[in-house]
């Protein structure tokens, strides 16, 4: 369900719902790299368009009479490093099809709910020094507001910590783990989704790190699906695998997280040292604090209750590359 109000898009630009990217390519400009994993662009020179400027956090919760939706893209280069200074005539958005007119468009690091999704089976022995650094080094430097909590899981899921802001609170339940049993990998996640619902921020993300494919869940895949399309919460994993896969299941598990975090409008990174663990990590905290939002109003604003398919599309200026991005694909309407 996007979240939808009567008011402008510049007003409730930092609540977001719907996590939008799509393969595409920058306009007539400069690109410029830093060394923290960002893309600058520098657009030609001209006049700032009304209502392309960043607006401020604020508004009510979730609406089901929806008339506005707020689309968060994120960009990326064929490094995975985030592309900053798009505009909004770059950007073109189709729901069912239809081209929609984008009213705004918006950047902002706005706090967010994070839920750590840690695999602590058996196979995760010689990566747990690796993964706590990696961890903790995510959650130090997010923003003071944002709040975590952290789900662990072998043979079944447990809650670890609830959600807080506390970063110490995370880091001792990191510092003090053992792995030992099986992979209930859908159950964590699906756990995970569930807990999001009682998240402060309407900005919600997982964060999983496992090695192996799903082997003691109760829950389905297909039943995991469901709640993803669902849910207005971006899906990311890291999914560290050796070159030799001793079960069917670890060998299919790059596929199930891939196509988790592809359907949420997340992305999988799949490493294979796990000392490229803290570079990965580093990866998904820069896109979570790094996308365009775009506001629009349907121009179907029947409320139907069906899936409405939603893409997002770049002008491609000739001479430059094409740019990879991950997104929802859409969005359940409110019913009346």
């Amino acid at each position: 369900m996007p979240f939808l109000h009567k008011r402008s898009c510049q007003s409730y630009a930092a609540y977001l719902v719907l996590w939008v990217s799509f393969g595409a390519v920058i306009p007539a400009a400069v690109l410029a790299q830093d060394d923290g994993g960002l893309v600058h662009i520098f657009p030609q020179a001209s006049p700032r368009k009304p209502g392309s400027a960043s607006s401020q956090a604020g508004g009510p919760s979730f609406r089901s009479n929806a008339e506005l939706v707020l689309v968060p893209v994120s960009v990326t280069d064929s490094m995975d490093r985030m592309v900053l200074g798009l505009e909004k005539d770059n950007f073109k958005v189709y729901e069912n099809k239809q081209l929609q007119t984008i009213q705004s468009i918006s950047t902002e690091d706005a706090p967010i709910s994070v839920g750590l999704i840690l695999d602590t089976s058996g196979s995760m022995r010689t990566k747990v020094e690796r993964t706590r650094q990696a961890l903790m080094g995510f959650i130090r430097s997010a923003n003071r507001e944002d709040e975590f909590f952290l789900i662990t899981f072998s043979d079944s899921p447990i809650e670890k910590v609830d959600f807080t802001n506390s970063t110490e609170l995370i880091e001792n339940a990191l510092a003090f783990w053992t792995p030992s049993g099986r992979t209930a990998l859908l159950d964590a996640i699906y756990l995970g989704l569930t807990k999001m619902r009682r998240a402060k921020y309407p900005r919600r993300a997982l964060l999983i790190v496992s090695d192996g494919g799903d082997n003691h869940s109760r829950y389905s895949e297909s039943e995991l699906r469901n709640l993803v399309k669902e849910s207005d919460v971006m899906v990311y994993a890291i999914g560290i695998y050796d070159h030799y896969f001793a079960t069917e299941e670890e060998r299919l598990g790059p596929s199930l997280l891939e196509d988790v975090t592809e359907k949420s409008g997340g992305h999988t990174f799949t490493i294979e040292d796990p000392r490229d663990l803290l570079t990965a990590v580093n990866m998904i905290g820069l896109a979570l604090r790094n996308l365009y939002v775009l506001c629009y109003r349907p121009t179907n604003t029947e409320r139907d209750g069906r899936w409405h398919t939603i893409k997002v599309a770049l002008a491609r200026p000739k001479g430059f590359p094409q740019l990879h991005v991950h997104a929802k694909k859409g969005y359940y309407a409110s019913p009346e």
